[in-house]
């Protein structure tokens, strides 16, 4: 129930994010869902790779390069889910942290499973 919750959640936000930030658009609810999904199954699958990949990178910027990596998978999701559309990298790196940060404010909201 609550990753039901937080994609529901999280599709909301993505359609409030491509409303009010210019470079990004989104078809509808079910693109938004769509996206979501996607993005989840990207940031578990692909993300840890690319982390890894770019440690060095990562250390000296202090883990401000794992911004840039977000905003590139958000970019990369637009390439692959219809009806979801990123203009380029600066609108994907706002998208992305802007999502993040919902999601992590999501997290303090949502019950727990017990």
């Amino acid at each position: 129930m609550r990753l039901l919750l937080r994609w529901l959640f999280n599709a909301i936000a993505l359609l409030l994010i491509a409303e009010y930030l210019n470079g990004v658009s989104i078809d509808g609810f079910y693109a938004a869902a769509i996206t979501v999904i996607i993005l989840g199954l990207v940031n578990a699958v692909i993300r840890p790779i690319l982390v890894f990949l770019t440690l060095p990178i990562t250390i000296i910027t202090l883990g401000l390069f794992t911004l840039v990596i977000n905003g590139l998978l958000f970019w990369f999701v637009s390439t692959v889910v219809q009806g979801f559309e990123v203009a380029g990298f600066w609108p994907a790196f706002w998208g992305a942290l802007i999502m993040t940060l919902v999601s992590w404010i999501l997290s303090w909201f949502v019950p727990k499973n017990k």
